[in-house]
């Protein structure tokens, strides 16, 4: 399987008028500013129809196209990797993906992510994503473990899409930050962009995507507390850029402050502590309600009865039934 398909997409400029056209581009694209900059060169900018050149100050109401071309002669391979189906039918699947998968292809990683497992089973994908992005409704951070839509049609992936984007798919994490959030209760409703300093980053950027996560507190320990985020928009990082932002950290998250602590913690290198627990939607199909949920793997087990002192959380099958999760508000 090759991905043939050039990825076209247009913005309009606003407020960010005056800004650099590499600038304007790395930040709806989401690309670096080099890769932005050779994009325009190559002419796969247009600014109102036409050529402009890196330095051109945006204006308000340019009209910018970006075509970002697939990788030359790059084939996205299927490949024999053992996943975790929770629920399947002729419509979807969902897995619970274990920490440390990345979910689509990309350059460094090419294989052993998701989408080459999932051509793997010989099943049928939705093609509406992209071929490098078969089948996926969201994603998860590769750090992140927990439960994942895939669309085996493009029916079923362009109704699951609109039920995102409508807010009408409940996603709830399970996550410990470092320290003791305000209150019981918090919203964070913050806009989300790339980092303009570290482009590998996300950050919180007044020109950036709406976004906004509720976070309740189920538990408050020594150094820490344990969370549950429901995720109201689905920004790449939000739940860690969102706790990074009101001074509690993901504990674990090396990136966004978090990683200080992981012996303590009892976390692997590169895990940190945020685990895609409870998924709930209607089928695109019949409208069922689907109500699927992830006990926490065995290394968020060890690592909360660590830093909660209370060991027995590290047998037990689900702790986060004891710290009541999954009751509905």
């Amino acid at each position: 399987m090759t991905g043939e398909s050039a990825s076209v997409s247009e913005f309009t400029v606003g407020y960010t008028a005056g800004g650099r056209l590499d600038l304007l581009v790395a930040d709806h694209a989401s690309v670096s500013r080099t890769q932005a900059a050779t994009l325009i060169a190559n002419g796969n900018v247009l600014v109102n129809g036409a050529r402009e050149k890196a330095s051109y100050k945006g204006e308000t109401g340019d009209v910018v196209r970006v075509t970002i071309p697939p990788p030359p002669g790059r084939d996205i391979v299927a490949e024999q990797i053992p996943l975790d189906v929770v629920y399947e039918d002729e419509h979807l699947l969902v897995v619970d993906k274990a920490a440390g998968m990345v979910v689509h292809p990309a350059p460094g990683n090419w294989t052993g992510t998701l989408v080459n497992a999932l051509l793997g089973r010989g099943e049928p994908l939705a093609e509406g994503g992209g071929e490098d992005r078969a089948g996926l409704v969201h994603r998860l951070d590769k750090d992140t473990s927990g439960l994942l839509v895939v669309a085996k049609s493009d029916a079923a992936h362009r109704t699951l899409s609109s039920a995102l984007a409508a807010r009408q798919v409940t996603r709830r994490y399970a996550a410990v930050c470092w320290g003791h959030l305000a209150e019981e209760r918090i919203t964070v409703e913050k806009p989300i962009a790339r980092d303009p300093r570290d482009r590998t980053r996300m950050a919180i950027v007044q020109s950036g995507k709406a976004s906004r996560t509720d976070f309740t507190r189920l538990a408050r320990f020594d150094s820490v507390d344990l969370l549950r985020a429901h995720l109201h928009t689905g920004r790449t990082h939000q739940i860690r850029v969102h706790l990074a932002s009101t001074g509690h950290p993901v504990v674990g998250d090396d990136t966004y402050g978090g990683g200080g602590g992981r012996r303590l913690a009892l976390l692997p290198p590169r895990r940190h502590f945020l685990h895609a627990a409870w998924l709930r939607f209607r089928h695109p199909i019949s409208g069922d309600l689907i109500d699927l949920r992830s006990p926490l793997p065995a290394d968020l087990r060890t690592s909360l009865a660590a830093l909660g002192s209370m060991p027995e959380l590290a047998t037990q099958q689900d702790p986060l039934e004891t710290f009541h999760f999954y009751d509905t508000d």
